[in-house]
């Protein structure tokens, strides 16, 4: 189940802190874009057991994580690898196309 993150502490302690990478989405309730994206987000979450861990970020009530990692258009998919940021997916994609582009990015990290 993809967690949702509240707040700069739960950002730390899930994210930066995090032995495995993170992919984070970046996120509004108002976003038609992210409204399609959620739902594929989450069915390929099992997909990536053990490899990377899946969280999102509702940007509204988040703002300062989101302009903190420079998201300025939503959706936006970022993978953390040892804290930093290893590579981002702005926009939406479909679910084949979605995966291997998370796959390509866990390759190079």
């Amino acid at each position: 189940m993809v967690k949702e993150i509240r707040g700069k502490d739960e950002f730390e302690k899930e994210v930066i802190n995090s032995s495995t990478p993170v992919i984070v989405d970046f996120f509004a309730d108002w976003c038609g874009p992210c409204k399609m994206l959620g739902p594929i987000f989450a069915e390929i979450e099992p997909e990536f057991k053990g490899k990377l861990k899946f969280v999102k970020i509702n940007t509204e009530g988040n703002e300062n994580l989101a302009e903190e990692n420079d998201v300025s258009g939503i959706p936006c998919l970022i993978i953390f690898n040892g804290g930093k940021e290893a590579d981002r997916i702005v926009g939406f994609s479909p679910k084949a196309e979605l995966k291997k582009k998370i796959e390509k990015i866990l390759e190079e990290i």
